[in-house]
């Protein structure tokens, strides 16, 4: 009988996480930075030699810009496809963040699409172009080397599934029987973007913007987070995330974010991520259905519905404050958002029809019976606050009858009864007589192109924008990351320890209690809890780093003591 696996050798038959560019690159630069590779072996979990063969390949690792998660450098690449691989991967994260599922054939391609215009984009290109086929090959590889996953291999990409829907929709009914939820405890909440300059294709003022200097398209992008119940009378403070924290018409305008008419936020693509998002629950979403549930006399509890974008956490009951635990979350399945999803039901495209009105409204105001002209206008007649208020004034104009029409197709018994069919509003036609006043073309088509423009794919030009965007992140992030260096676990465990004493003192002795609770959940969901997960995160590493350095010394003990007897 030969001799027991040691708990080296058993670990060592499950599949090792696959060593990616960046990782080769981070082990580089902690052995410059002094580090010996038996210490940097034991990090990663990796035999020394390894990480000598890595050191060996240092000049070409770090001469080598591959796209994001790629673990193999191929000889003779491309320099476009390597472009191609980094733009995709960026658009296959823009899908996925929206809940869309992408399947190989769709992939390819967009691939095939992003080729072509790069290609197209080199100068001294030839009359005919260099053909990437995007076969199947290079999919199963660019799979490989990125390590993208939520991809399937056949099926449309975002086609709705009918079945999914039907069933969801039994469930959900079942549910809201069940636990005798009635509309107004049962809310809804959903992103969307919105390009705040932007104006219908065919009006003289989008000329003029494409040659205003310095525009960038992504920068006029900012993404909302609507909210409101099935019965339409409680609309939450949406979230607001742009790319900049303080706008420079902030300070010449002295807004006070916390006033705001929105939950302000900002990263630097505008996205709304699981932090942000579970920050808007415990600052905005609780406290205003609690208050609402309170003053209406309704029993204490909730129901949020949402779908599977990555920024909605499965586990987000567990980051709810403990006065917030009466809220239940149900998710949406995946590919059934046109069906189901309310704020999806011409909520939102409301939304977007009221703010264009607004926008035309602000134009026609400024330029009517002056000589300012268009360009003139967007350049210092419109700023981000000015989008502020246009955005406040539109989620208002949204009426409670069409919020609770949305619940129709998942919920058609909470639906109000009408007198009238009819539209409760002629916008679109507001928005072109808006137009045709101030002398511009527009047809109700435009309007409706521009609505639906929105949530457009986003361009190779948008996608190179982003890619910029994020390397700029990316070096905000090792900065960031520096600097947390310099704080000791122990110095994190005793600020974290102090703030608990503070909080638990105010807690008990301030004469406003509800002042102090209020005050203290704030300054802990804000400031306090980023310094709680960089201490956990060292606990984390440093109980891997001991479970590492116990297993070595097991994998070393039978060479020490001679080979096991028979």
């Amino acid at each position: 009988m030969g001799p027991k696996k040691t708990a080296a050798a058993v670990a060592g038959e499950r599949k090792k996480e696959k060593v990616t560019l960046e990782m080769k690159k981070e082990i580089i630069w902690k052995h410059d930075g002094g580090m010996r590779v038996t210490d940097i072996a034991r990090e990663y979990g990796r035999n020394p030699s390894t990480i000598g063969t890595i050191l060996k390949m240092r000049e070409k690792i770090l001469a080598t810009d591959a796209a994001k998660g790629v673990t193999r450098i191929v000889k003779n690449r491309p320099a476009v496809l390597e472009e191609v691989e980094k733009l995709l991967l960026i658009w296959i994260e823009e899908k996925q963040r929206a809940g869309d599922t992408v399947s190989e054939a769709v992939i390819c391609e967009k691939a095939k699409a992003l080729h072509a215009d790069l290609i197209r984009e080199q100068p001294g290109t030839s009359a005919e172009p260099e053909v990437f086929k995007a076969s199947r090959g290079w999919f199963d590889r660019f799979k490989t080397r990125s390590g993208i996953h939520s991809v399937v291999r056949h099926g449309e990409a975002a086609s709705s599934d009918v079945p999914a829907a039907e069933d969801f929709a039994a469930e959900f009914l079942e549910l809201v029987k069940t636990e005798g939820y009635v509309p107004q405890q049962v809310f809804n909440c959903d992103e969307t973007g919105l390009f705040w300059k932007r104006m219908p294709k065919r009006t003289f003022i989008t000329q003029e913007e494409s040659r205003l200097p310095g525009h960038k398209p992504m920068k006029d992008r900012l993404t909302l987070l609507f909210c409101a119940n099935a019965s339409g009378d409680l609309k939450i403070k949406p979230l607001l995330v742009y790319h900049s924290e303080n706008p420079r018409a902030f300070k010449k305008h002295k807004i006070d974010k916390e006033r705001l008419s929105v939950m302000w936020r900002s990263n630097s693509k505008a996205w709304v991520t699981r932090v942000l998002f579970v920050d808007w629950v415990n600052l905005a979403f609780g406290p205003a259905i609690k208050q609402y549930l309170l003053d209406n006399d309704l029993p204490l509890k909730a129901l949020l519905l949402m779908d599977n974008a990555p920024a909605h956490p499965k586990g987000l009951e567990v980051d709810l404050l403990e006065e917030f635990s009466f809220i239940n979350i149900m998710f949406l399945p995946p590919n059934t958002t046109p069906l189901l999803q309310p704020m999806d039901q011409q909520v939102i495209a409301n939304f977007k029809k009221l703010y264009t009105k607004e926008l035309f409204r602000r134009c026609f105001e400024v330029t009517d019976c002056t000589t300012i002209t268009l360009r003139e206008f967007w350049k210092d007649h419109f700023d981000i606050v000015t989008c502020l208020k246009m955005v406040n004034t539109a989620w208002k104009g949204i009426s409670q009858r069409n919020l609770n029409c949305a619940w129709r197709s998942l919920w058609p018994d909470c639906v109000a009864p009408s007198d009238s069919d009819a539209p409760e509003s002629t916008v679109v036609q507001d928005i072109v007589a808006l137009g045709r006043t101030m002398g511009l073309e527009v047809m109700e088509e435009d309007v409706c192109e521009l609505v639906e423009g929105h949530d457009d794919e986003l361009t190779t030009v948008e996608l190179v924008e982003l890619q910029a965007e994020a390397a700029q992140e990316q070096a905000s992030l090792e900065e960031e990351e520096a600097t947390e260096e310099r704080l000791s676990s122990e110095r994190l465990r005793d600020i974290c320890q102090k703030w608990k004493e503070v909080q638990t003192f105010a807690d008990l002795h301030h004469h406003e209690k509800h002042v102090a609770h209020d005050a203290g959940n704030f300054y802990d969901t804000r400031v306090m809890s980023s310094f709680r997960e960089l201490l956990k995160r060292r606990i984390k590493q440093q109980t891997m780093d001991r479970f590492l350095t116990k297993e070595q010394r097991v994998e070393e003990e039978p060479s020490s003591s001679g080979p096991p007897e028979s």
